[in-house]
């Protein structure tokens, strides 16, 4: 049974993309200690990317051996890989690329492919072959990295999305009723399998969804989908700024620590 979600609330998205960067790093270090490999599921974003620049920092980059650490993504958008919309275009410039990570540790969803069903089920099968895992069992991420939208949605999971209903597929096309429409997303088991699941929430834009989302009434979790997002065995941490986190009730009342 899952213990409910850590908050660690930041001053600013520097301090929080700072904070996130050391939480990688240390996650990491126990992984590949205890198996040689650490396997992440990236998001896209504003706030990822923040956290990218502060893992290429040189403090930072050299306390992690980026040859055996397996990049994933919880979701993509169905644009090409160099088109400005891409998540997989975002990392590859402000993380692959600046760390020198080799092409054979990166994993992407082909979110251009016109049968977005195959390339889904593509995605799983490589999942589970990467994982070294059959049906029915999950392939179980060490850290999965998601954001989280003003209408409560994250990775491209959105409210009341028939992706939200899957119970037994890893990957699955989803449509998004803003931006690029088409969609290859993580669907809420497999996410659910990971030992560590963060979110990363900044800004003052975000505050409503992310009260409603923490300390919101759980009667239809379809119309918020972060709150279907609770690990079964792993972790649940926030990672909110203060702006983000302006809202909380627990916040107001000074019973959630501020890291400084």
């Amino acid at each position: 049974m899952n213990a409910g979600p850590e908050l660690r609330i930041l001053a600013n998205s520097g301090e929080l993309a700072a904070e996130a960067a050391d939480l990688f790093v240390w996650l990491g270090s126990q992984a590949i200690q205890n198996k040689g490999c650490f396997r992440v599921a990236l998001s896209g974003g504003s706030t990822p990317r923040a956290l990218h620049g502060a893992l290429t920092m040189p403090r930072l980059a050299g306390q992690v051996d980026w040859e055996k650490v397996e990049f994933f993504f919880g979701d993509e958008r169905g644009v090409p890989p160099d088109h400005p919309e891409s998540n997989f275009g975002m990392a590859d410039a402000t993380l692959f690329r600046p760390l020198g990570v080799k092409q054979d540790r990166i994993f992407r969803m082909h979110g251009e492919a016109k049968d977005q069903e195959q390339a889904a089920r593509e995605y799983e099968a490589g999942l589970h072959g990467q994982f070294g895992t059959k049906p029915p069992a999950w392939p179980r991420f060490d850290l999965i990295l998601l954001g989280l939208g003003e209408d409560g949605h994250t990775a491209s999971l959105f409210p009341g999305s028939e992706a939200l209903r899957e119970r037994t597929r890893l990957v699955v096309p989803s449509r998004s009723p803003k931006g690029v429409p088409q969609r290859l997303t993580l669907t809420v088991p497999i996410v659910n399998q990971a030992q560590t699941v963060v979110f990363l929430v900044s800004g003052s834009g975000k505050a409503a969804v992310v009260r409603q989302v923490l300390e919101g009434r759980e009667t239809d979790r379809t119309r918020l989908p972060a709150q279907l997002i609770r690990p079964e065995q792993g972790r649940l941490i926030w990672f909110l700024d203060q702006a983000a986190a302006s809202e909380l009730v627990l916040s107001k009342q000074g019973l959630v620590s501020h890291e400084e």
